[in-house]
């Protein structure tokens, strides 16, 4: 049986991406914080891990406990929604430690035990706002690219080792707790003279038709594991998948 490690399960994308690969026979161990089964469904298929992807110790742990991995899904994430002046450094700090150092530290992590084996993947979910600049999301969307840039050099590194690394870059999501929680601290600490500037754009991204679910992200991820002929980028989500066609980007 296939085994696959998803990292930040307790909601929104990780959760439904373990759900995706338990209904089809998967081995699924989910990682998170603190971990809870609520959400998820009984399965012996099931084993819920406690992981932080900013703690090397917590990284090691996981390693040790989840033995051989076919797949990695480096899920977890932190949002952002405020404009450069409004974003303290150290919070900037904390978004980066988690979005890309995380990613990095969990596909170290895997590499070894899959190289030695010459086989697995490794899915690292960026953000389709890295295929256009949009106001407020300066941050947010540095660390996203960061991690494209990432995946596709490692990519390279990984792939005389029978290793595959690819990226599903979700659309907006505000039905997910990652999508309400970003949505909810917009604005603030919004510095006064981009109040104007930061609620029209507001109004902009709540009026949006085109939105991503979790099970768009779902079924992304699983084409990214199981079908080597994919692209390196998946879109995830109307949205997404509507902006990949405008910028021109190859897509499944």
């Amino acid at each position: 049986m296939p085994r696959i490690l998803i990292t930040g399960t307790s909601s929104g994308f990780g959760q439904a991406i373990a759900v995706q690969f338990l209904d089809r026979g998967w081995e699924v161990l989910a990682t998170m914080r603190n971990p809870s089964p609520e959400g998820l469904p009984v399965s012996d298929n099931l084993r819920l891990l406690p992981l932080d992807v900013t703690e090397a110790d917590s990284i090691a742990a996981a390693i040790a406990d989840a033995g051989p991995i076919d797949a990695l899904v480096n899920n977890a994430g932190v949002g952002m929604l405020n404009v450069l002046e409004g974003t303290e450094i150290v919070r900037a700090r904390e978004l980066f430690e988690t979005n890309v150092l995380g990613t990095i530290a969990m596909t170290r992590a895997v590499m070894p035990g899959m190289r030695e084996r010459r086989s697995g993947v490794i899915v690292n979910i960026s953000s389709s706002v890295t295929l256009r600049p949009l106001p407020a999301l300066s941050i947010y969307s540095a660390s996203k690219a960061a991690v494209n840039a990432f995946t596709e050099s490692f990519a390279l590194e990984a792939a005389q080792f029978g290793v595959r690394a690819r990226l599903v870059l979700p659309g907006s999501a505000p039905e997910t707790s990652f999508g309400r929680n970003a949505v909810a601290q917009m604005g603030m600490d919004v510095p006064e003279a981009y109040g104007p500037f930061v609620q029209a754009y507001f109004q902009t991204l709540k009026s949006a038709t085109q939105r991503t679910q979790a099970r768009d992200v779902a079924q992304a991820v699983w084409q990214a594991v199981t079908d080597e002929s994919t692209p390196m980028k998946l879109p995830a989500g109307a949205d997404a998948e509507a902006w990949f066609s405008e910028e021109g980007i190859a897509a499944a």
